[in-house]
């Protein structure tokens, strides 16, 4: 059997493996690992709302998604470090709770430009516009740093 392999061929296997041929080459798991890690997280301020009655729980990370699907997760599971929370979140439920992104860091293109100074600075304006403590809230502390 005397089977040519020419540059036609080769154009037509790399658009198969390219997917142009109708088929989609399906994404092996350190593809979807490789992108995940490549993407750009927002960092920003984000707030838990009660809105049975108002109170909130304010809190900054360098990665937003993190955090709000850790503090619905705990929440939902029942073991949300935040005993006041937790314990409203039981009473009143799933249902009345809003999980908000408030402010997103707005990433400047300059050298001397710092991501965390900058997160830092939108902390101390939140917490002071919103106070989300005693009454207003569940924050019992000014770090609301999350990982």
């Amino acid at each position: 059997m005397n089977t040519k392999f020419n540059a036609h061929d080769a154009v037509r296997v790399s658009k198969w493996k390219k997917g142009l041929y109708g088929r989609k080459m399906a994404k092996t798991r350190q593809d979807i690992k490789r992108e995940y890690k490549e993407r750009k997280k927002p960092a920003g301020i984000f707030q838990v709302k009660n809105t049975a009655n108002g109170k909130i729980l304010i809190g900054s990370s360098l990665n937003l998604e993190g955090p709000l699907n850790s503090h619905k997760f705990m929440l939902k599971i029942g073991s949300h470090r935040n005993g006041a929370l937790q314990k409203e979140w039981n009473e009143y439920g799933e249902d009345k709770f809003v999980f908000e992104i408030l402010e997103v860091v707005k990433v400047k293109d300059d050298p001397n430009f710092n991501l965390e100074d900058e997160l830092t600075l939108l902390e101390q304006i939140w917490l002071e516009k919103l106070q989300p403590f005693g009454e207003k809230g569940y924050n019992t502390d000014t770090r609301i740093r999350q990982a």
